[in-house]
């Protein structure tokens, strides 16, 4: 079972998320006291567990390493060099069974391939464990809805890692468009070269982040879609995908581009609103990653941003989570309609002339 002590953490948690609450952990001392305090009085670092040690998987070993009051006390990941990516003190183990098992840990990030998410989620919510776990939540809507029935039923503690709705310039969007009035548009482009992935469609790898910053800024799932194949060609790495994706909610249309065959990183988010535009740009730097424009010649000005990478503020988050014992559905059921919605889209799509 999970280490529960009860203790006062070092951040805030706030919920302004889709329809009231997604959790977000702004650390008041550069993420200083961000620990557990025992009946003797005595803080204890948190200390998470991992599983998978693939390219996500490392960022996540560099993110903890790099934060106060948290630690990464247990790796499950068959990868031979995972010794080599975390300290000494991490105890590794190729069996990701042995790891939610083990008893002494306060959390669970599963940075597997989605087809064992469900699995090894649900595993964890069992044993009591917090879980923290990759998007898209899994490839299938059985699969998700059994999360959040298992989760709601235990009460449980199980984020998802849609990572962009934990970035400052998403909440900096979302409080800006409160005074904007309504929306009216959304328009995205979204890629890079590759990854080329054989277990995971381009579709459900890029465009989850996509549908899930459309229905958070929403506050609904879409109540239409249709999905377009524009391009499909052979690399050497594997299959190269460009797909024209439209959502609606009423009158509104989200229409979002993908593709894993752009020569650079692409993310661009547009929202047009009653009272100007709030463009979200992942790939500029620091505060510039959010701009307001409110005419067309407009530059369009920048808002001073909270601080921390989004994968430290999504890290955060679950520790906040943690700390406080605050179990929340949000991220589930968001994660639930990502899946319903993408499994739509690749249901329905269109192949190209």
């Amino acid at each position: 079972m999970p280490r529960h002590r009860k203790g006062p953490p070092g951040y805030r948690l706030r919920a302004p998320g889709r329809l009231g609450g997604r959790p977000e952990a702004i650390p008041w001392l550069g993420g200083q006291g961000l620990h557990r305090q025992d009946v003797s009085g005595n803080n204890e670092t948190l200390r998470l567990g991992l599983i998978g040690a693939g390219p996500w998987g490392r960022n996540y070993i560099r993110t903890i390493d790099g934060l106060d009051g948290v630690t990464l006390f247990r790796l499950a990941s068959r990868n031979p060099e995972s010794a080599g990516f975390v300290g000494p003190r991490c105890e590794i183990s190729n069996d990701w069974r042995a790891l939610i098992k083990a008893g002494d840990l306060d959390g669970v990030i599963v940075a597997a391939p989605p087809a064992l998410h469900a699995e090894m989620t649900l595993a964890a919510v069992d044993r009591g464990l917090p879980v923290l776990v990759e998007k898209p939540l899994t490839l299938d809507i059985a699969e998700a809805e059994a999360v959040l029935d298992r989760a709601r039923s235990k009460g449980a503690i199980v984020l998802v890692d849609h990572i962009h709705l934990y970035s400052a310039a998403w909440e900096a969007l979302k409080r800006e468009s409160r005074r904007l009035g309504p929306l009216h548009a959304v328009s995205t482009v979204a890629g890079n070269w590759g990854p080329f992935r054989k277990d995971t469609p381009m579709l459900w790898d890029w465009g989850s982040h996509d549908v899930a910053m459309c229905i958070d800024l929403a506050g609904r799932p879409p109540d239409r879609s249709t999905a377009h194949l524009i391009e499909t060609r052979k690399t050497p790495e594997g299959e190269g995908r460009a797909l024209a994706l439209e959502l609606g909610f009423g009158d509104v249309a989200a229409r979002i581009a993908v593709s894993n065959m752009h020569k650079d990183k692409q993310r661009l988010f547009a929202a047009a609103f009653e009272g100007g535009e709030l463009i979200y740009d992942d790939t500029r730097d620091g505060d510039g990653k959010l701009r307001l424009k409110t005419t067309p010649d407009d530059p369009g000005g920048t808002f001073k941003l909270g601080p921390g990478l989004p994968l430290e503020r999504v890290v955060l988050a679950f520790a906040a989570a943690i700390a406080l014992g605050l179990p929340n559905m949000d991220d589930v059921e968001l994660g639930l309609d990502v899946v319903r919605m993408l499994a739509r889209l690749e249901e329905t799509l269109i192949p190209s002339e």
